[in-house]
Parts: structure tokens; C-alpha cells; sequence
């Protein structure tokens, strides 16, 4: 599921979490735009255009839009707002000047347009290089009123003002179309060709994440509990505290799964052995490691310190990366908790932890999928006493395997699926840029937790919150992907597919585009991202596409229909419609039905057994034929039948 962000978000990992990063920006020697505004951007059109900055604190700020002029006054941390009245779009580039008394920046070549973000998980990461018919794709790339930005991948306890790295607005070319979103990419050439204005396309996405990494700070609380975000602002304070804060739910797992033991207190009671080598256990041949490697493996390594050194004050360990999980404890205490691969850990050691002589650094490694373990070589692996020169840990760690395989609880600081830890970091320093809409697509990460309608419903709350009430959101139905079924089963990704189209019916101005028929049921990462681009651009615009809207029962026929189907309903390969179910309250009860199509209509004739819903491409990896005379598909979906 992760496939993309293990193999790609390592660089970007290395800085996850940026709790230093919290200060105001240095005040700079004239008023700065926002860190997502600059030259090549696009700017919102229909839309009152917001302009977030910062200047020095209180200092009045003068900013012109060609020739409308805007003025404000700083606030005490050095943040202005101006607004400027909105405008039709234009391909006219415009220069945006930000003065006060200290001096002016100049934004130049400032479009009029459509501003589209779009962001989830890796399907939407997946780039343009690995959609279909790249080639062709690349050398029509070239818009110079297409504009992208692309986000960083860093994630943050609380709300930024910047990006974790620099970012800028480039034109569309070859170059830097080649690893941009292809789900986006293909969604704003198709609106550049169907409405001729300039289109600006934000990429933040990140690999593997969970829906609420993606949560705005209010969404955190309303959804997760006030203690959960009281733990973010004291990670962003203290780290050490937040973790020995989290960690008594970490021990109260552990002793659960392996009948009260407790190995921190007691790591003579495991059994331990030489790891084979320094790198990921999946390569410790023989080890059990090597053909199950989702494990929960305690490593031990041993380091001594002189009297002086402990005296010295509080020391900082270093054990590189673990892949994905650690909680480290140094003489049996805890002293750090990270997710994410490829994330260096460097961990405070107060200096009552330490001792003269020989101390002990204990890991708990937990890897849920693909690689497990040691990211990186030993050279990163050191103890740091205060003042005094690096101690290095080296490559000969000893290792057991744990008693239980399941993933331990995540903390709220997680860099995967952390709560709101990504918005932080990649929505936040957006500011209140006016946009279009959002494109998401996001869930695989999510399926099997209940509850993903209302999920959506906050993170609709937020973006709104930041971007404006116009904007429209677009939700992805999950593509097929897994096992092929021929018997009615239940299914994690029905159930998730159906909780975003609850989802979006919840909303005013939403709309559920597919992915049921275009994926690859071999491949979590389906390459054809070019046929999504364009129901993506047709759900922008609002043209209406398949959707089921009731199932009702008279006398011997139960009768579904649809609304957005042009041209009737069509099963292709046959007279009927695929994957089409009636059923009772229990799973057991679901049988594979033959409905009639009637223009947008389904009929099925009653079979006189228990019938209370109906069904349609409910597996994992449906075969699915219902299109409407577009050639759109039909959303994998489960409607109550009215009596």
C-alpha cells in the first residue's frame, strides 16, 4: 500500500516533524507574500483574491494588483491579509507589489484562473511518468498557462507558515510535468481545453498517509479528543515529554499481547541472539525474519560513559532510521516514539537517565509492511554526551523477536498516519488562497476504519475554512485492486467505497468520481491516471455523472434508479449488468442477481428471499460492465430498499 512512499519520501522524511520550526518567520527586509505566492502563480478567478504575508510586526502594508490598490496593517507577530476585489480570468499577466515603510517585493507574471489542489495518497502522488502513454503525454506537456506548484513532504505538530523546503510556481513542460501528479495533470489540461482560462494545480500528497494526517487542527479535536491534540502542542514543545506521555498506552498494548510481560523493565527475560548483518531483517536469512517480515523486534546495544560524561548534562542519541516503528528506551526509560521510514531519529537523553559505566539502549522495531528494521548504514548510530565527541554505536546489535506481530498504537505525532500532521505542514502554509476546488484521493490507507463519511465531512470543514466556502470537492472512489471474487462477499473496500459516496451526498457541492473499472487488481498503483483526469475535469465543471439514488420495491420488482446517466444504461460483454446483489440483513443472505436496464433505470425481479439492500461491484476487485452512453461508469454502491 505504501509502495510509493518507501520508495520515494525518504529524503523528504529525513526532516519530518519540523517542531523547531514553529517561530515566526526572520522579518525580512520588505513585506514577503505567503510561502505558497510568487512569480508564475495563478490566482483564483470569480473569487475576492487574498494575499497572506508578513511584514514587521505592526507595520502598515501597502500592496497594488496592477493598478487596484489594498492596504492593511500587520498584526503582532508580523502576519497581514490583504484582499483585493475579485476578477474575471485573464491570461494578461499581472505584476502584485507588497510595500512598507522598510521597502516592496514584486510578484510578476501573475495569472487570472482556475486554482486546483490536489492531494492524498500515493495514487494521487503517482506521477505522470508512470501514467499511460507518457511519452506522447510529455511532449504535448508544454502550457504556459497551465502553472504547478509542488508541495514538500515534511509533516509538523502544529500549523506552519512555511513549507518544510522552498517551493515555486514553473509553467507546464516536459520537465516539469514529468513527475507531477498524473491525476491532476490530466485534470487541468482537459479544463485548459474545455474552458480556455489559465489553471493553477497544487501537488500535495504524500505515499501511505492516512486520512487524518490530512486534518485541520479543529477537525483533530472535534474528531480525536482534546487530549490527543494537547499531546501535539506538548511534541511540539518537548518531544521526550509527549512520548513518556503516550507510552503507558504503548505498555498497556504490549503486556495485553504477550501476557503481562514487560521486556523494558526486564530485557534479560528475551531471548537474544547477533543480528546476521546491519541492514533490513528481511535480509537475515533463516532468521523467520526473512519470509514474515511484519514484525515487532527488540535490538540492544550497550555504550559506556565516564563519570564526567554523565555529569556533563543531558546527552542525544542518534539510531538513524527504523523501518517503520520505534519506542526507544535508554537504561529502561523512554525517550522517543517515530513512525516513518526513512525518518533519522535523534533523541534527547536527560542526563538522570544516564549512568557511569554501562548503559543500555533498548528498541522495540515494529514494521507493518515490505521492509522491516535498519534504514541506512551503522555510521548514524551514536551517542552524543553534552559537550563531548560522538560515541559510536556500531553495527553489532544483538536482536529478538517479539511475541506479537500487530502494529502497535500510533501516536498523535505520527508521521504517516498522525493527526492533522501533513495539513500542518503541506495545507496550512497555503494560506487563504481562494481555490476552485480539491481533488482527493485518498482511502486505501483508510480501509478498515469505520467512519470515513465523517471524516470527509471535517476535512470538507477545513479546506473550506482556509480556501473559501466555494470551493468544490472532488472525492475518488477507490479503484479495483485485489482479489478476484465469483461468489457475494464482504468487502474493506466496498465499505470504503460507499462511505465516500456517503461522504459527498452529505455535501452541497461535491462529486464522487470512480476509479472502480480503471485500476489493476495485480497493482495498488493503477497507471491509468489519464481516463480519471478526465471525469475529474467533467466533475469539476459540474457535469453530472452516474450516481445511484434509490431502490424501491412494488409488488415483484425492485426498481434502482440513477441520476447523470446519458444515453441509458449499457452493460458491455452482455445483456446484464455485473456484480449486481440483493440481500437481507446478513452477509450470508447476499446473492448475485439479473437485472433489466430501462433507460437509467435497474429492475430486478424478487426471488422471494430476504431482500433489504441492494448491492452493486461489492469486492475489493470488482468485474464491473454498467456504463451510460458516455462510456462513464457506474460508482460501486449499497442503497436500502424502500418498501
Amino acid at each position: 500500500m505504501a509502495a510509493i512512499a518507501k520508495s520515494t519520501t525518504v529524503a523528504a522524511a529525513a526532516g519530518a516533524l519540523l517542531a523547531a520550526s514553529a517561530s515566526p518567520l526572520a522579518v525580512q527586509a520588505a513585506p514577503q507574500p505567503g510561502a505558497a505566492y510568487g512569480d508564475h502563480m495563478v490566482l483564483q478567478r470569480g473569487q475576492p483574491i487574498v494575499i497572506d504575508g508578513r511584514s514587521s510586526p505592526g507595520a502598515e502594508v501597502t500592496g497594488t494588483l496592477g493598478t487596484e490598490r489594498s492596504i492593511t496593517r500587520a498584526d503582532a507577530e508580523g502576519r497581514f491579509r490583504l484582499t483585493f476585489a475579485a476578477r474575471e480570468a485573464s491570461t494578461d499577466p499581472l505584476t502584485l507589489r507588497l510595500a512598507d515603510a522598510s521597502g516592496e517585493t514584486v510578484v510578476s507574471d501573475v495569472l487570472i484562473g482556475d486554482v486546483w489542489l490536489c492531494s492524498g495518497q500515493s495514487n494521487m502522488e503517482l506521477p505522470v511518468a508512470r501514467a499511460l502513454n507518457t511519452g506522447s503525454e510529455l511532449r504535448r506537456a508544454a502550457d504556459p498557462q497551465m502553472r504547478l506548484l509542488k508541495v514538500p513532504q515534511f509533516t509538523a505538530a502544529t500549523e506552519q507558515d512555511a513549507f518544510g523546503a522552498p517551493v515555486a510556481w514553473q509553467a507546464a513542460t516536459a520537465e516539469t510535468v514529468e513527475q507531477f501528479s498524473a491525476a491532476c495533470f490530466f485534470m487541468g489540461k482537459q479544463l485548459r481545453a474545455d474552458l480556455g482560462v489559465p489553471v493553477g494545480l497544487v501537488h500535495s500528497n504524500w505515499g501511505g498517509s492516512a486520512s487524518s494526517a490530512w486534518m485541520s487542527p479543529e477537525a483533530v479535536r472535534e474528531l480525536y479528543g482534546a487530549e490527543a491534540a494537547e499531546l501535539l502542542q506538548l511534541y511540539q514543545r518537548d518531544p521526550l515529554a509527549a512520548a513518556q506521555a503516550f507510552v503507558p498506552q504503548w505498555y498497556a498494548w504490549w503486556r495485553a499481547g504477550d501476557n503481562g510481560n514487560e521486556p523494558w523493565t526486564d530485557p534479560d527475560s528475551l531471548t537474544w541472539q547477533p543480528i546476521p548483518q546491519f541492514s533490513f531483517w528481511n535480509s537475515w536469512t533463516g532468521t523467520g525474519l526473512d519470509t514474515q517480515p511484519a514484525a515487532n523486534v527488540w535490538l540492544r546495544q550497550t555504550f559506556t560513559l565516564t563519570a564526567e560524561q554523565v555529569a556533563a548534562g543531558d546527552a542525544m542519541l542518534a539510531i538513524g532510521a527504523i523501518d517503520d516503528l520505534d519506542l526507544t528506551w535508554v537504561n529502561g526509560l523512554p525517550v522517543g516514539y517515530t513512525f516513518g521510514w526513512g525518518v533519522e531519529r535523534n533523541y534527547r537523553v536527560p542526563r538522570e537517565y544516564l549512568r557511569e559505566g554501562e548503559n543500555t539502549v533498548l528498541i522495540a522495531a515494529s514494521n507493518n509492511w515490505d521492509t522491516g528494521g535498519f534504514f541506512g548504514g551503522p555510521e548514524r548510530l551514536q551517542v552524543t554526551p553534552a559537550g563531548g565527541e560522538p560515541i559510536p554505536l556500531g553495527a553489532d546489535w544483538d536482536y529478538s523477536v517479539g511475541a506479537i506481530s500487530e502494529m502497535p498504537p500510533r501516536a498523535p505525532w505520527d508521521a504517516i498516519a498522525g493527526f492533522g500532521v501533513m495539513h500542518n505542514a503541506m495545507i496550512a502554509p497555503l494560506g487563504g488562497m481562494r481555490l476552485a476546488g480539491v481533488a482527493w484521493y485518498q482511502g486505501e490507507s483508510d480501509v478498515g476504519q469505520a467512519g470515513y463519511d465523517t471524516r470527509l465531512t471535517h476535512l470538507f470543514a477545513g479546506w473550506r475554512a482556509q480556501f473559501g466556502d466555494q470551493a468544490r470537492m472532488l472525492v475518488v472512489q477507490l479503484a479495483d485492486y485485489g482479489r478476484r471474487v465469483s461468489a457475494p462477499v464482504a468487502s474493506g473496500w466496498a465499505t470504503l467505497r460507499e462511505e465516500q459516496r456517503q461522504g459527498v451526498l452529505a455535501d452541497g457541492n461535491a462529486a464522487l468520481v470512480t476509479a472502480i473499472d480503471i485500476g489493476e487488481p495485480s497493482d495498488i498503483h493503477p497507471a491509468n491516471k489519464n481516463v480519471l483526469g478526465l471525469r475529474l475535469a467533467m466533475a469539476a465543471q459540474g457535469v453530472a455523472l452516474p450516481q445511484p439514488v434509490s431502490a424501491t420495491r412494488e409488488g415483484d420488482t425492485i426498481t434502482i434508479t440513477f441520476s447523470g446517466v446519458e444515453g441509458g444504461l449499457t452493460a458491455y460483454g452482455g445483456p446484464y449488468a455485473l456484480g449486481v446483489e440483493l440481500c437481507g440483513d446478513a452477509q450470508e443472505s447476499c446473492r448475485f442477481v439479473l437485472p433489466a436496464l430501462w433507460g437509467d433505470k435497474m429492475l430486478i425481479a424478487a426471488d422471494w428471499q430476504p431482500a433489504t439492500r441492494v448491492r452493486y461491484a461489492w469486492s475489493d476487485a470488482p468485474v464491473v460492465n454498467l456504463y451510460d452512453g458516455r462510456d462513464l461508469p457506474v460508482p460501486g454502491f449499497e442503497l436500502e430498499i424502500a418498501q
